[in-house]
C-alpha cells in the first residue's frame, strides 16, 4: 500500500470558482484521489482557500465587509460547493490560519539564516488617487516586449515575458484606472532566488512524472534567468512580517506576499487536518519524520506552474530543512469559454454554483474530466457539452445499464439468474474488458485523464456491443440457459462499469451499485476482470432497476442556457 499526498492549486478567495478553475486543478485531483483509494492506497487529499493579497482586500471592500469577515464567508461558500461537486478532500483549510502564519514566518526566518533574504529599498508604483502602493498585478499598461495593451506589472499574458511594473508603457492603476501614478521608494524583503538557480535547475532536471507542459514552463523561467523576488507587500491583510518571533522593525505595516505564503498553505492545511483528527502531519511532509516513503502529487493550471516549480521550491530547498518536495506535477492548459477566457473578475462563463443549478455534478464531472484541457487549451461550447452528455452518458452508459436491468427484471423476476456457461461472446467480452481495465488504470496512474475517459467510454460501449452479440432476449423462449448467461454477464458488466466509473461520476456509480446490491466494501478496483464478469453478483440475488441515470440535454435547454450565459464572442 503506497502513501500518496495530493494537493490541488488553492482556489482564491475572491468569489466562486468557474468551470475552468474546477477542470484545471480541483476536479482532476479528486479523480486521481478516488482512483488511488479504490486501488487500496493510503491517500491524503489536501486543499484550502488562498486568502491573502490585494484582490481579497478589494473584493471585501466591494462587498462592504471587513476583509476577515469576507474571507470567513467565502471560505464556507467554496467549501460547500466543493462538497456538492463531491470533491473528496480530507481537509479543506485556509491560508489565514494560525498554522500558516507560524509556518510562513518560520520559513522566512530559516531563509534569512541561510543568507537568502535581503532587505532592499525598491522603486514601486504608488497611486496618488488610490492612496496606496500598487502590487505588481495591479499596475497595467502596454507590454514593452510585444505591445499587448493589457499587460500586468508582473507578467505579460500575451507573450509570457516577466515584467516589472516600471517597465510598462502608459501604466495605470487596475484598481481605479487612474494614471496619476508615481514611483516611490519602499523597503522590502527579497528572496534571493538567483542564489538558488543552480540548485533549482538540478532539481527540475531530476524531476520525473511531470508532463512536458510543466517542465517547459519551469525551464522557460530558468532560461530567462531567475530574479530575486520581493516577498513582502505594503498591505494590512496577510501574514505579519516578524524577526525572532517579534514584529520586524520597519515592517510593521507590511505583510508577506501572497505567493510566498500561499504554497506553504499545503503544509499548514495538513497540520490543521492533523490537529483536528489526531494524526501526525510531519510524517507526510518531513523526510526525517517518515515522509521519505510518501509520493507527493500536485495538480494545477499552467499559470501556476512557475510558482510551484521555481518559487515554492526555492523556499523549501532554501530552508535546508528535510521537507518533502513534489514528485509528480500535473499541469493543465486552460478551458476557454468560446475562444475567450473564463474570468472570475469579469463574471465570464459558468461558475460552480450556476452549473449545479442546471444539472447534477456528475454531468459536469464527466465532461470536464473526459475532455480535460491536457494537450492544449480546450474550448467549452454548449453544443459540444450537449453532444458529450447525450452520447457518452445517456446513450452509452445509461442505455447499457437500462437495457440489461430492465430486461432481467421483466424476464427473470429481478433476480440474478442461474444456468448457462460462458461461450464465445463471453470470451470476447473478457478479453475486451481486460484490455480496457489495464489501459484505464495505466492512464490514471500517468494522470492522462482524457485517455482514461476514452477507455472508460470504450468499456461502457463494450456492454452495448456484448448485448448485441449475445441477444439474451432472442434466446429467452428457446434456450433459457443461453439467455441466463447473457443476462448474468451483462449485469456483472454493469457492476464493473460502475466500479470503474466511480472516480469520475461517483453519485451515478453508487446509484447503479446500490440498485444491484453491491456493498460498499466490494466496490474496490477489480484485480481480475474475468472473475467479475462471471460472479460479481451471487446467483439468486435480488436487484432493482434504478431511475433513468442521465436525462438527455435538449435543444431547448441549450437555447435557454446560451441566452442566459452567452456563447460565441
Amino acid at each position: 500500500m503506497a502513501r500518496i499526498l495530493v494537493t490541488s492549486a488553492l482556489p482564491y478567495i475572491n468569489g466562486i470558482k468557474h468551470l475552468g478553475n474546477l477542470a484545471g486543478s480541483m476536479l482532476p485531483a479528486d479523480v486521481y484521489v478516488r482512483f488511488q483509494r479504490l486501488r487500496g492506497h493510503e491517500v491524503l487529499a489536501i486543499c484550502a482557500t488562498d486568502e491573502h493579497g490585494t484582490p481579497a482586500e478589494l473584493a471585501a471592500a466591494a462587498a462592504g465587509q471587513d476583509v476577515a469577515q469576507y474571507c470567513n464567508e467565502q471560505h464556507e461558500v467554496q467549501k460547500a460547493l466543493g462538497e456538492r461537486f463531491n470533491l473528496a478532500w480530507d481537509h479543506f483549510g485556509r491560508t489565514s490560519s494560525d498554522w500558516n502564519k507560524r509556518l510562513t514566518q518560520h520559513f522566512a526566518e530559516m531563509l534569512e539564516a541561510n543568507g537568502l533574504i535581503a532587505e532592499v529599498v525598491e522603486k514601486q508604483v504608488y497611486s496618488i488617487d488610490d492612496a496606496r502602493f500598487l502590487p505588481d498585478r495591479y499596475v497595467e499598461g502596454t507590454c514593452p516586449n510585444c505591445g499587448f495593451e493589457k499587460a500586468r506589472g508582473d507578467q505579460c499574458d500575451n507573450c509570457g515575458k516577466l515584467l516589472d511594473p516600471i517597465d510598462l508603457i502608459e501604466p495605470y492603476s487596475a484598481v481605479s484606472g487612474s494614471k496619476n501614478l508615481e514611483v516611490r521608494d519602499t523597503r522590502h524583503l527579497q528572496l534571493r532566488q538567483t542564489e538558488m538557480e543552480g540548485r533549482i535547475r538540478a532539481w527540475v532536471d531530476a524531476a520525473e512524472g511531470w508532463p512536458p507542459l510543466a517542465k517547459s514552463i519551469a525551464y522557460k523561467w530558468l532560461d530567462e534567468g531567475l530574479r530575486d523576488r520581493t516577498i513582502t507587500r505594503d498591505l494590512k491583510w496577510g501574514v505579519p512580517v516578524t524577526k525572532d518571533g517579534a514584529p520586524r522593525e520597519g515592517f510593521e505595516d507590511k505583510v508577506f506576499y501572497v505567493w510566498f505564503d500561499a504554497p506553504i498553505g499545503y503544509i499548514s492545511a495538513t497540520a490543521e487536518w492533523a490537529e483536528a483528527t489526531g494524526n501526525d502531519w510531519e510524517s507526510w511532509w518531513r523526510t526525517d519524520k517518515g515522509a521519505d516513503d510518501v509520493s507527493y502529487v500536485q495538480f494545477m493550471g499552467k499559470d501556476n506552474v512557475a510558482f510551484h516549480t521555481v518559487s515554492f521550491p526555492a523556499t523549501i530547498l532554501g530552508s535546508q530543512e528535510p521537507w518533502k518536495t513534489v514528485d509528480k506535477l500535473k499541469a493543465f492548459n486552460w478551458l476557454n469559454w468560446y475562444g475567450g477566457k473564463f474570468s472570475t473578475s469579469s463574471k465570464r462563463g459558468v461558475f460552480m454554483d450556476q452549473a449545479l443549478e442546471l444539472l447534477p455534478a456528475d454531468y459536469w464531472r464527466w465532461y470536464l474530466t473526459a475532455y480535460a484541457p491536457e494537450g492544449g487549451d480546450a474550448q467549452f461550447t454548449w453544443e459540444h457539452f450537449q453532444g458529450v452528455i447525450n452520447t457518452d452518458l445517456a446513450n452509452v452508459l445509461g442505455n447499457f445499464v437500462n437495457r440489461i436491468l430492465k430486461f432481467a427484471a421483466s424476464r427473470f423476476d429481478g433476480v440474478i439468474p442461474e444456468g448457462g456457461e460462458p461461450g464465445e461472446h463471453e470470451a470476447w467480452l473478457a478479453a475486451e474488458v481486460d484490455q480496457r481495465l489495464k489501459a484505464i488504470a495505466a492512464h490514471y496512474d500517468a494522470m492522462e485523464f482524457r485517455k482514461a475517459g476514452a477507455e472508460t467510454r470504450a468499456l461502457w460501449a463494450a456492454g452495448n456491443e456484448y448485448l448485441t452479440r449475445a441477444e439474451p432476449w432472442s434466446h429467452f423462449k428457446t434456450d433459457r440457459d443461453k439467455a441466463a448467461i447473457g443476462v448474468r454477464t451483462g449485469i456483472n458488466l454493469a457492476v464493473l462499469s460502475a466500479i470503474v466509473a466511480q472516480p469520475v461520476i461517483p453519485e451515478t456509480a453508487a446509484k447503479i451499485l446500490h440498485a444491484v446490491g453491491v456493498p460498499e466494501g466490494k466496490r474496490t478496483w477489480p484485480a481480475d476482470a474475468g472473475a467479475v464478469l462471471l460472479d460479481a453478483l451471487p446467483r439468486g440475488l435480488e436487484f432493482t432497476v434504478p431511475d433513468v441515470l442521465f436525462a438527455k440535454v435538449e435543444d431547448e435547454q441549450i437555447a435557454e442556457w446560451s441566452e442566459r450565459f452567452g456563447g460565441a464572442v
